[in-house]
């Protein structure tokens, strides 16, 4: 009896322990989401909603608006991501099913590794080395290629000057394909043999067997490695300061400068004298904050309706 009486009170504490932990983590995020809401008020009272359409930037006239960098941010993220999925698909891809037993762990290590350069070196490496060599050879390039094609062509348009968004995105891609790839490669490796053993004993080639084994085996977790590099992408601040021009205005080009959020706040809310521009930056933290809210939810609705609809089959 003093035996069992001892594990309940164990189990009574144990429970309650990590209720507060897990309490602890939606605390924290009530209080981010609380302290950005206060700091952000007056920025909304002064401007109201049109604040998020407006592109003034102008801290010494005191006028403000979030649509620079709304746009730096999506567009970066948006390029970023359109050249590290497929990337990191091939890379976990050739890990999981093509890469010699010898090779394997060597090159997955060397991909994880990646992961933990820090965002700053990427800066630098971005604006000294990739930024002269992109403006010298690749941004003519695709000027005189991709830049001649009626509609696309105004995207590639401009002085190459080496940074910009189009660099900055790039920089991004180079970032987020460790963690979308290391992602990507534990969940492959995850599904049983026998599925992919029997694929192959029914005839199916290699593709056939990722295609209709593979992935609908483990689609949750590849969107959840494409989540966590957008995530990655959207809030990336130093690599993005370095190479993106910091440049409050709007252009249709790729090729010119910009600005996102993170850049905006990093660069600035260290030098933030008047009440309004710090609450126009806490502004535009609310604005990420709620620019991440809606990709996840995005992902997770998406995830639910993939699930339905094999419920239905």
């Amino acid at each position: 009896m003093a035996v069992m009486r001892r594990q309940r009170l164990q189990d009574f504490f144990f429970h309650k322990i990590t209720l507060i932990f897990a309490l602890s983590v939606l605390l924290m995020l009530g209080g981010i989401i609380v302290s950005l809401i206060i700091g952000a008020a007056p920025a909304f009272q002064a401007f109201g909603p049109g604040f998020i359409t407006r592109v003034e930037w102008d801290p010494t006239n005191n006028e403000f608006g979030a649509m620079i960098a709304i746009v730096g941010t999506l567009s970066t993220s948006i390029i970023a991501l359109l050249i590290a999925f497929p990337v990191s698909f091939g890379i976990a891809l050739f890990l999981t099913e093509i890469c010699p037993a010898k090779l394997r762990r060597p090159l997955g290590t060397c991909v994880e590794l990646l992961a933990g350069v820090p965002s700053i070196i990427y800066g630098m490496w971005g604006l000294f080395v990739f930024a002269p060599l992109f403006s010298e050879y690749g941004q003519p390039f695709l000027k005189a290629t991709l830049g001649q094609i009626p509609g696309i062509g105004v995207l590639f348009s401009g002085p190459t000057m080496g940074i910009g968004i189009l660099t900055a995105g790039l920089i991004l891609s180079v970032m987020i394909i460790p963690f979308i790839s290391s992602v990507m490669r534990d969940v492959f490796e995850v599904v049983p043999a026998v599925l992919k053993e029997s694929a192959y004993g029914l005839g199916c080639t290699r593709w056939e067997v990722v295609r209709k084994v593979v992935l609908p085996y483990t689609k949750t977790g590849v969107v959840g490695g494409v989540m966590l590099g957008l995530g990655r992408a959207l809030g990336e601040t130093m690599a993005v300061t370095f190479v993106i021009g910091n440049s409050h205005r709007l252009s249709w080009s790729l090729f010119s400068a910009g600005n996102s959020i993170a850049s905006t706040l990093a660069n600035e809310i260290a030098e933030a004298s008047s009440k309004l521009h710090v609450s126009s930056l806490f502004a535009l933290g609310l604005i990420l904050f709620v620019i991440t809210f809606i990709v996840l939810s995005a992902a997770k609705i998406m995830l639910m309706g993939m699930t339905r609809k094999e419920g239905a089959k």
